[in-house]
């Protein structure tokens, strides 16, 4: 069995090496002429970590990161509102949770434990047209091959998904996002946390990730594609963050201009189904979600072990990737919409409205944490 994949991201990479480790030949086409170590950092989960053990490449992914202590959602001032303990998950669990690496060190690990020749780069799937005995791909260099199956993980953009959904929405969050990665962090930065202030001002996120260096990310309320954010600059972001705890204005003081990355937050209405045939949608092209629960590329990873051992379990490609569907479909669209609503919530900018919901996450009782918790950490990634 021959299975093209879309896409040399991180739910791309991943896939191809599961499929492989399981002895199925892989290719990858990637449209990017040269992989360059772009983006910034990420938080993988233990239902992350979980995948990349059960595929067997998660030693290898953790030693490129480090694993964080305490994850805490602060108020302007630096009060505590909420926290999670990453060791307790990981002795409930059994897997490392609260993992940050910079994305660009995640791709390396990846696109090394690929077997040589996999990676096809300036050939990005613009096309595909489906046959009883196969799927033709057609390729961004006006060249064409045929493989069993063709799994798109090309993306929240992904041309495959606007070929066979072309109704499929974009849907725009209501904020927009800065993001960077500094290599000195101020001397009193907490290296054991990552944390999230929320305020009605805006919202601001640090993670300390390897080699000393420091992700951060901040998200203001803003109309969709507006000029005026896409052109700030370090100083314009300390303007609106200069009031907020330390280290966060002593953080943005210590990032250049050219390290910041700038983007509107959006993700996709949830789709109701993911193959097609002998196609299948996977990672963002999928199930494309806002950050604000750092599931984005953990459930991509997840998709990877859970369709690998799907294909492992059946003959019929079809009925691999119905299974695949029914086994992720539910759990990809809750996790969308619970993102999309948190996003809502911390993206509050009446006093009033973010005093109540202070108050609220104060008082939250440590059950209904721990029952969403088990929610996104115990995954099954088991074909059935």
């Amino acid at each position: 069995m021959k299975i093209a994949i879309s896409g040399a991201g991180i739910g791309g990479l991943t896939l191809a090496i599961a499929l492989q480790r399981k002895g199925f030949d892989t290719t990858v086409y990637e449209n990017a002429p040269v992989i360059k170590p772009l983006g910034a950092g990420l938080i993988l989960a233990a239902n992350a970590v979980k995948a990349l053990m059960d595929i067997g490449i998660g030693y290898e992914v953790l030693e490129a990161g480090r694993v964080i202590k305490k994850l805490r959602i602060k108020d302007k001032q630096g009060r505590i509102l909420s926290e999670a303990d990453s060791e307790e998950v990981t002795k409930k669990f059994g897997f490392v949770n609260n993992f940050a690496i910079h994305r660009a060190d995640l791709h390396k690990v990846l696109i090394g434990l690929l077997q040589p020749g996999t990676l096809r780069l300036g050939k990005g799937c613009v096309g595909l047209h489906q046959e009883e005995d196969g799927v033709t791909v057609n390729l961004s260099d006006n060249t064409s091959v045929k493989y069993d199956a063709l799994i798109a993980c090309d993306g929240i953009h992904s041309t495959i998904r606007k070929q066979l959904l072309p109704a499929s929405e974009l849907r725009y969050a209501g904020y927009t996002c800065w993001r960077a990665v500094i290599d000195q962090p101020p001397s009193n930065f907490n290296v054991e946390e990552s944390s999230e202030t929320w305020a009605a001002e805006g919202r601001f996120g640090v993670v300390p990730i390897s080699k000393n260096r420091v992700y951060w990310f901040a998200c203001l309320n803003a109309p969709p594609n507006d000029i005026a954010k896409q052109n700030f600059s370090v100083s314009d972001l300390l303007y609106h963050f200069e009031s907020f705890h330390s280290p966060i204005p002593e953080i943005i003081m210590r990032t250049k201009n050219e390290q910041l990355i700038w983007n509107d937050i959006i993700d996709i209405k949830p789709l109701k189904k993911f193959a097609f045939g002998r196609v299948a949608l996977l990672g963002d092209a999928a199930h494309a979600t806002t950050p604000n629960m750092g599931q984005g590329a953990c459930m991509a990873i997840e998709d990877a072990a859970v369709l690998a051992n799907c294909f492992e379990a059946n003959i019929s490609i079809e009925q691999t990737l119905t299974q695949f569907e029914r086994n992720r479909i539910g759990r990809t669209t809750k996790i969308v919409n619970d993102s999309w609503r948190l996003g809502k919530i911390a993206q509050l900018e009446n006093p009033f409205l973010v005093s109540l919901r202070n108050a609220a996450f104060k008082l939250a009782p440590r059950k209904a944490v721990e029952k969403q918790m088990e929610f996104l950490y115990n995954v099954s990634l088991v074909a059935s």
